[in-house]
């Protein structure tokens, strides 16, 4: 299917609208196999439109000059600083403090990007060079290569290939005139869409952009920083997925296994580690058996999904940051002018009123209602579960926006399923691979799960959406903004649930949306299964087993079970019985109410089960 292309075969194949460019990278080892790159080149310009001409090699581009077709552009490439030129014996660093020569035989020059913004050996940008600046002075273009998506590259772009690009051509002090890239479709959208776009510029209103345990991309889920970073970045709707502690305090904690995100078992509560089958959870130490003052003390631990691969996140602040309350969080987001709402997740409700004596529903309700009460809260407010019997139950005692994450991926949900699902929901939650099902990181097709949903006037919502290129499908060219706009536009949901939201805000700001017929080719959405049809059957993937259709049964679910009371707790990790814990100061007013709201479950016994 891929053949070997002469120049010729270039032209006449792909007819290069925009210009062809020709690199000539070994000249002196072509010479000496008595083989004369500049008579091929020239005869190449006697039949072939050439617009740029680029080599590493001084004379080689000094022996064409004169004959060269005016239209024709000749650009010196930049090697490794401590490189030769074979054919002047000078470094190229040498050659590049001497840029009034280079102009004597050149229109430009082509430079790795590290020439223009170096990077420190741990991986984070150091301040820019003059290189684009004095190479302009002499009249020289500059072009700048090494763009890949799919490696790694300064931890300051948060691994989204736009905003590497946007630091070469909209930075506010200088711009390059070009880029040499592996993925042409990236640097087109972020000059022609994504560049010259003010911080302050509204983007439009879909997708609505839901932060993942805040911009946990950037910092440690759940805390401060990973919440501001997020609001910093226009985060819409701002999460927090509650977990209970041993004094019954709800907080905003990524998991109810602290060994996930803390280093807990490197610390003194390492004796502390269990087991627990009903949840899942294989020697967890977790939130409910540590009080919220000896949690606040536990170190946090940014997620790195991809440590396997050597895709490591921010490791200059992997253990920043601080936890937080519910309260303190909804005092966070209230503060936030640009978040229009708030989204709580509330998971394992059943196992922790039935085993642990907590009700974490009734915890969320007071707090909120104690913001609701004083109008202290302006926020709309979002309450996210798996659980159908969560939401059934805060549909009761609230007007709050419901939302039912389908946990599993699924091909296919029946009306009778959506008709109970809305009884209960407004909207809904699905995994990325529910609306483009993949095999092995190959698109195969598109689902028509978001149309029937929105179809009953849910609005669909779709998790979880990553910047690195792991992440993603081939199909989406290891582009983040690739990915989220062929969800968009190609599949029509409402929101991004992001680990990256700063992506996602930048990506609704972008000029080439809303422009219809007039859309350009690479601000398109993907074709789903275009990509797999350019493998040779050989190489095929095997078929995999598609995911399975939501059904009635799967959404339906007993009620809560009444919070159970528990005896004095025990099990301090030394086999002694602990006192009964004082909740720290600030705080009284949540314990006592989930008191008050336990002895009223157990007396009405109106509660869902999941």
């Amino acid at each position: 299917m891929f053949q070997i292309l002469t120049v010729q075969d270039v032209v006449k194949q792909v007819n290069p609208p925009l210009g062809l460019w020709l690199n000539i990278q070994h000249d002196a080892f072509f010479s000496q196999k008595n083989l004369s790159m500049r008579r091929f080149v020239l005869s190449v310009l006697k039949s072939t439109i050439v617009d740029y001409i680029s080599s590493p090699e001084v004379n080689f581009l000094r022996g064409i000059y004169a004959r060269k077709p005016s239209r024709t552009k000749l650009i010196f490439r930049f090697l490794g600083k401590d490189e030769v030129d074979p054919s002047f014996n000078q470094t190229y660093d040498s050659l590049l403090s001497n840029l009034t020569f280079i102009k004597t035989f050149a229109s430009g020059i082509l430079v790795p990007k590290s020439y223009i913004w170096p990077v420190d050996s741990n991986g984070y940008l150091l301040p820019h060079t003059s290189v684009v600046l004095d190479a302009h002075r002499e009249g020289l273009e500059v072009f700048a290569s090494g763009f890949v998506n799919d490696d790694t590259f300064a931890y300051n772009y948060s691994y989204n290939p736009v905003a590497e690009y946007l630091s070469f051509v909209d930075n506010g002090e200088f711009s390059v005139d070009g880029v040499l890239s592996d993925f042409p479709v990236t640097p087109s959208a972020a000059i022609a869409c994504f560049s010259h776009i003010g911080k302050n510029m509204s983007g439009q209103e879909k997708p609505l952009v839901i932060s993942h345990k805040g911009s946990s991309g950037d910092y440690p889920d759940c805390t401060d920083l990973a919440y501001q970073r997020a609001i910093s970045d226009g985060v819409d709707v701002l999460d927090c997925p509650v977990q209970m502690t041993k004094d019954g305090i709800p907080v905003c904690l990524g998991s109810i296994n602290l060994g996930e995100f803390t280093l807990a078992a490197q610390s003194q509560f390492s004796n502390q580690t269990i087991s627990i089958p009903e949840l899942g959870i294989e020697n967890g130490i977790f939130t409910f058996n540590l009080t919220w003052s000896e949690i606040q003390g536990l170190q946090p631990v940014i997620s790195n999904p991809f440590a396997s691969s050597r895709l490591y996140r921010n490791p200059n602040n992997k253990n920043a940051g601080k936890f937080m309350t519910l309260s303190e969080f909804l005092d966070l987001s209230n503060n936030a002018i640009s978040v229009s709402g708030v989204l709580i997740i509330i998971e394992d409700a059943a196992y922790l009123a039935e085993k642990e004596g907590l009700s974490v529903t009734d915890a969320v309700l007071d707090t909120l209602k104690n913001y609701s009460g004083s109008s202290q809260l302006v926020k709309k407010i979002m309450i996210q579960s798996t659980n159908s019997s969560v939401l059934i139950k805060f549909k009761k005692e609230s007007n709050y926006e419901l939302v039912y994450r389908i946990e599993e991926s699924i091909r296919d949900v029946d009306n009778l399923t959506i008709t109970e699902i809305k009884s209960f929901a407004h909207s809904v939650v699905v995994s990325k691979d529910s609306v483009f099902p993949d095999n092995q990181a190959y698109l195969t097709g598109m689902t028509n799960v978001v149309q029937k949903l929105k179809a009953f006037n849910l609005s669909v919502y779709v998790q979880r959406f990553r910047n690195e290129f792991l992440s993603q499908a081939w199909d989406f060219f290891s582009d983040a903004n690739v990915e989220i706009n062929s969800f968009v536009m190609g599949a029509g949901i409402d929101g991004v649930i992001t680990e990256f939201p700063g992506t996602a805000v930048k990506y609704k700001k972008n000029k080439c949306l809303g422009l219809c017929d007039k859309t350009p080719p690479y601000m398109s959405p993907v074709q789903p299964g275009s990509l797999m049809q350019l493998i040779t059957p050989p190489y095929l993937p095997p078929a995999e087993a598609p995911n399975p259709v939501l059904t009635e049964s799967d959404v339906v679910e007993p009620p809560l079970p009444t919070v159970a009371v528990l005896g004095p707790p025990s099990g301090n990790g030394n086999g002694t019985t602990a006192p009964p814990p004082t909740p720290p100061s600030g705080q009284p007013e949540v314990v006592a109410c989930i008191f008050l709201s336990s002895l009223s479950v157990l007396l009405s016994a109106l509660s869902l089960l999941p």
